[in-house]
Order: C-alpha cells, then structure tokens, then sequence
C-alpha cells in the first residue's frame, strides 16, 4: 500500500489513505459529519487521522455489490436461483479487504461503527439491511461455512483460496470461498440483524428467507450440541461435519480424519470446529464463541417476541440459557495463581485449553459481547490472566509492541485488534491511552493491521484490513463516550452519535 498525502500534524505524519470520492464504493454524509466532528476536536492528530482513515474504511473499499432491491436483482440468474423470495429485497456484499469474498464474521464486523447512523441515513439503511439480507441467503445455502463468494446476481467473478479441502456437507465452490464451520459467524448473522433492531426499530429483515436462514441456523446448533460418543451405547456417532485439508500447518484441518477431539454429551455448549482466527479448535466447546451465541438468540428472541412470534422466541431463548448455564457449568475452571477463570475451550470431560486468542469473540471481550458486565469477579480474574505471559502462551511481548496474538500468525506477531479491546473493556485512563497510543505508534501507513511483530512494527501482516479498521473505530467512538478527556483534553464533553 503506498502512502497518500496530506500527511498528518502530529509527529508521525501519517499518511491519508482514503480514495478519491468517485473511487469510494460507498459514501454517507453522516459518516463524513461524524469525521468532521470527532476529528476537529481531537488533540492527537495522528490519532486523529488513523480515525479519519480507519472510520469509513468499509465503505470506501469493501463494498462489493450492493442493490437497494427496488430495480429487483432476478436479472440473468439460474433457475436454481429463482426460488421464492431469493436474492429479493436490499443486498450487500461486502469483502473482507485484500481478499475478494465476504466473512460473515468480519462483514458484521465492518458495519458496527455504522450501525447508530443507520436510522438517520436511508443509504446506510439499505446498505445493513442489504447486508443482512445476503448472509441470510449464505446461511441457507451452506450454514457450515464461513466465508462466502460474490452473489451470482453481482455478476462480480468468484475466486478461488487455493487450498485442497474435503469437506461434509458438500458445497459449490463458485459460491463459497472457504468452508470452516465457526459457531461464531452463525452468532455474527444474528447480530446484524440485532444491531439493526436495536438501532432502527425496522422489522424489515423478518421476512421469509431470514426465517428459513434462522430455521436453518437451528438447526445446525441441534446437530452440534451432539456429543462424539452417543450416551446410550456408547458408540461413535459420525458428526455432521467433517473438515479436511491437505496441509503442513496443523491448525488449518480436523484431527481423526476431520471429526476434531472428541467431546462430552449432556454440556448444553455447541461444537465449534474452527475458532474465529479460522484456526482449528483443540476442544470444540469453544467458550466466547458459546457466549456470544447465547447472548445473541437471547437476543434476537426479544425481537421475535415483539414481531409476535412468541412460541418461535421461547424456543431460541431456551436455547440461550442453556448455552449460558454450560459456560458456567463447564467453561469456568479454578487455576491455582488467577481463581476461577474462564477457559478458551473445554470437551466437557474436564479438559480445558487456558489461553485467549486476539480474534473476536474472544475471552477478553466477554462485556463487549453483553455476556459478562467488566466488574465479574471471574472475568476480572480472566483478564489478568491473559493480559500477561505468565498466564497466556499468546499474550506476546517485544520492545516495538505487545498484545495478544494467536496461533494463526505465529509467536512473535499480536494483534492491534487486542489492545483495541483492552482499551474498550478497560476504565483505567492510563491503560486506555497506553494501548490507543501502542495501536497509532505501529500503524505507520496510516490504518489498522492484522498483526504487528513486537519487535519491529515495520514487520506486519495485511496493509488492507477492513474488520482492524472497524474495531478502531468503535474503540475511538468508545472512548469518545466514555472517557473524552483522553481525546479531547481536560473538561471535554462526550461525543455520542446520537
């Protein structure tokens, strides 16, 4: 990536690295009033322009393909494609960044920062409501996968990740990019549509096709809640889901033959066979994962509730608290230095795997995620545990950065993504400003990397990084809230979008 100027006044002259406006692939008044707003006011000027660049990220470089639905989207599409209701209405799709395919994960990601804005901009509306609209239509069509290619009515050309993969079920490969099943983008396809809710009041996504996408999401949190072994005769039980990839990297496929480690009945907890950095879980009882899945159709069930559809609400709130009752049943162990703690990931016989990794969900995030309040005792302890080395193999240390990495990258790369939620889970006014100035001192070419080496911030992994963007944003929008001082100076107001 080549670095633009106007640089910035504060003393890393960090570049602007925004398109021109005929080259943007999506543009809000509202976003650039919120630039305008928080920008001007903003004493860190590096700071201040990582948010300027960082903030519309997604809509000046991800956008894909996106149809407001009233000119229809049917044109040149295969019979197969024209059941009911499919591809109707509003569509987005919207990429990850350097790579020309849609996370659900990451694409819920994106849009958070615009999610308050969308009531106010019609544009912005119908962009999330498109967005929920296409991972409805992935949902339904391989709810085990979690990247997705162009939709065929985009017209836009399918790429290919290169990789040998053998995989059950069975998907077409001109319609999905990768296929790892994390419970993670099932919970991502409800937040949208719960951010949107929450944020509009609009129903307009409770159609028929999101119906069946949710019917279809059920149904796979069913057949994942079984265990390996079934508990009456104690025979092996083939999984639903197989996953197998010819590979050095042990991470990237299924131990057994694509089943994963076994896993204990009678938890309440899903399987999960991936982890949201697309590594492969040890156990499959993946923790934040589970936790965000709980709080989500816990959720969403309030939104069915006032849709009427109380019998539909109660099944997915049950579902929910069962969820919830596992993680603590069986996701909260003791470790002798920190107490009781949260665990990564559990089989439901006891083991338990104690590390975090920077990748959302994760354990650190648990408040964000609505699942915890910061002040719990468990997680208080949690998160000293995996904010240092001594308790978190992947909490990683240098002279040029810190933070939490994972497996994905290696042992001497965190993840800005780490700090940034440090930040948002953190009232210490130190520790806020400690990790915000971390994330601006190692994004030289003006936005947000994956991962950063910690010993020279020159060394990182992916220049275009839409999802990193995105959690800058929201962190600087949170602490503009929260803590404005730490931005604005002494005495400031708060800066909310309202």
């Amino acid at each position: 990536m080549t670095p633009h100027r106007p640089l910035s006044e504060g003393p890393l002259s960090l570049p602007y690295q925004r398109p021109i406006s005929y080259c943007r692939t999506f543009s809000s008044p509202l976003v650039e009033k919120v630039i305008d707003d928080l920008t001007s006011r903003m004493k860190d000027k590096d700071l201040a322009r990582l948010f300027e660049n960082a903030f519309p990220n997604t809509l000046d470089t991800t956008v894909r393909w996106h149809v407001d639905g009233k000119s229809g989207t049917s044109k040149r599409l295969k019979a197969s494609d024209l059941d009911e209701g499919h591809w109707d209405g509003a569509q987005s799709f919207i990429v990850t960044g350097d790579i020309n395919a849609e996370w659900l994960r990451d694409s819920t990601n994106q849009l958070t920062q615009y999610q308050p804005l969308a009531k106010k901009d019609k544009q912005l509306e119908s962009l999330i409501l498109g967005a929920i609209n296409t991972q409805a239509e992935f949902v339904i069509e391989s709810p085990y996968c979690n990247a997705f290619q162009p939709p065929p009515p985009s017209q836009v050309l399918p790429d290919s990740n290169g990789q040998d993969d053998a995989v059950h079920p069975a998907y077409e490969p001109t319609r999905v990019f990768e296929c790892k099943y994390e419970i993670d983008s099932l919970a991502n396809f409800l937040a949208l549509g719960n951010q949107f809710y929450s944020s509009t009041r609009s129903k307009e996504f409770l159609h028929s096709r999101w119906y069946l996408a949710l019917d279809t999401l059920l149904g796979v949190l069913e057949e994942q809640a079984k265990p390996t072994f079934d508990p009456k005769t104690g025979s092996f039980t083939r999984n639903e889901y197989l996953f197998k990839r010819r590979t050095s990297a042990g991470t990237e496929t299924l131990s057994l033959g694509g089943v994963g480690n076994p896993l204990n009945g009678g938890t309440g907890l899903i399987r999960s066979a991936f982890r949201p950095s697309d590594d492969a879980t040890i156990l499959g009882f993946f923790i934040p994962g589970n936790a965000m899945m709980s709080v989500e159709l816990t959720r969403t069930a309030t939104i069915l509730k006032a849709a009427g559809k109380g019998k539909l609400a109660e099944k997915l709130r049950t579902r929910g608290e069962s969820i919830k009752k596992g993680i603590w049943e069986h996701g909260v162990v003791m470790h002798k230095r920190y107490g009781e703690v949260f665990a990564f990931e559990v089989d439901g016989y006891g083991s338990s795997i104690i590390m975090d990794d920077a990748n959302l969900p994760s354990l650190l995030a648990l408040p964000l995620m609505g699942f915890v309040e910061k002040d719990n005792k468990v997680y208080q302890n949690t998160r000293k545990m995996i904010l240092e080395q001594a308790g978190n193999p992947y909490y990683l240390e240098g002279r040029a950065f810190a933070g939490i990495g994972g497996p994905h990258i290696g042992l001497q790369s965190a993840w800005p993504m780490s700090r940034l939620v440090q930040a948002m889970t953190s009232d210490d006014d130190e520790e806020i400003s400690d990790a915000l100035h971390d994330v601006r001192d190692s994004s030289r070419l003006g936005l947000i990397h994956e991962s950063i080496h910690v010993g020279r911030v020159t060394d990182y992994t992916r220049s275009w990084f839409a999802w990193a963007n995105s959690v800058f944003a929201q962190t600087i929008l949170d602490v503009a809230a929260r803590k404005p001082h730490l931005l604005f100076g002494k005495g400031a107001e708060p800066y909310r979008i309202e």
